[in-house]
């Protein structure tokens, strides 16, 4: 931005502190919990990384508690543990807001209980900032948010940030081209080293492939890309408030921005869901 000489107040910046993760030993060694030390650590590295003076939105990325998520769908109350409280995490965050540190409050792979406790637990300690964003993973594939989260979210003001709008590349369909897709698409790169995408992305499942191809086949008879389809129908949705993807390749960001242009008329989101009601969320 500096070099630029982009205005700050131009630029939304937001960032996310790591939950508990023993794998991720390059991020502040790994943490072990998500309370406040290491949320308030967490948040002046960010600020030095990227030489600002405040963060516009900072999320938590994913619960300190357990909760099913990165493809789980059932809770498994014998699976629980101890936990930071929601409290100490507010705690944190409301003393990065008074500090001018950050600004705005999100959450990220949360559950209905989460998003409501959180949001009550801050109306109780008046923290200077509401919870103002959501990001879940959301597309064709999954559309889990659809239900209670979507309630939650409308009632409570809270806008989705749907992350993985084309679930990791699958629904451009190029991982079912012949040979598997490029070799250095994230599946094929990474594959044997990301559990979560495997387990949650299952290439070999196939009613993932035949949703896949119908919603293709949609794309391709209103003249679209599977792509382009992909990005308008995240987009269409009235609580969604960005999607966010990630290109690799000039051309890829062209059709991403293009496909934020496109209108899905009433006849073609009849299509999808009939497609929805078929397969519904083979990647939850």
């Amino acid at each position: 931005m500096r070099e630029r000489k982009i205005p700050r107040d131009r630029v939304v910046v937001a960032t996310k502190v790591t939950g508990p993760s023993g794998q991720m030993t390059w991020i502040r060694g790994g943490p072990k919990s998500l309370d406040a030390n290491n949320i308030l650590e967490a948040i002046d590295n960010s600020l030095l990384r990227l030489s600002l003076d405040y963060i516009d939105l900072y999320q938590i990325h994913w619960p300190d508690r357990y909760v099913p998520m990165f493809g789980e769908t059932e809770y498994d109350p014998s699976r629980q543990y101890a936990s930071v409280a929601i409290e100490e995490q507010l705690g944190a965050l409301g003393k990065a807001v008074d500090a001018g540190k950050i600004r705005y409050i999100g959450l990220s792979n949360e559950t209905p209980y989460g998003v409501m406790k959180f949001n009550r637990l801050a109306e109780n300690i008046r923290l200077n900032s509401n919870l103002v964003s959501l990001q879940n993973s959301y597309n064709l594939l999954c559309r889990n948010f659809d239900s209670a989260l979507a309630e939650c979210c409308h009632h409570e003001r809270i806008s989705l940030l749907a992350y993985s709008p084309m679930a990791m590349g699958i629904l451009s369909g190029k991982y079912y081209s012949l040979g598997g897709g490029p070799s250095d698409a994230r599946l094929n790169l990474f594959r044997g080293r990301y559990s979560e995408g495997e387990s949650r992305y299952n290439l070999s499942n196939p009613i993932l492939k035949s949703a896949v191809q119908e919603y293709a086949d949609i794309a391709v008879k209103y003249g679209l890309s599977p792509a382009s389809l992909s990005i308008a129908f995240v987009l269409k949705h009235p609580l969604v408030a960005s999607a966010l993807f990630g290109a690799t390749k000039a051309w890829q960001l062209r059709e991403v921005l293009q496909a934020s242009k496109i209108h899905l008329t009433m006849e073609i989101i009849a299509e999808i869901n009939k497609v929805h009601a078929r397969y519904p969320n083979p990647c939850p």
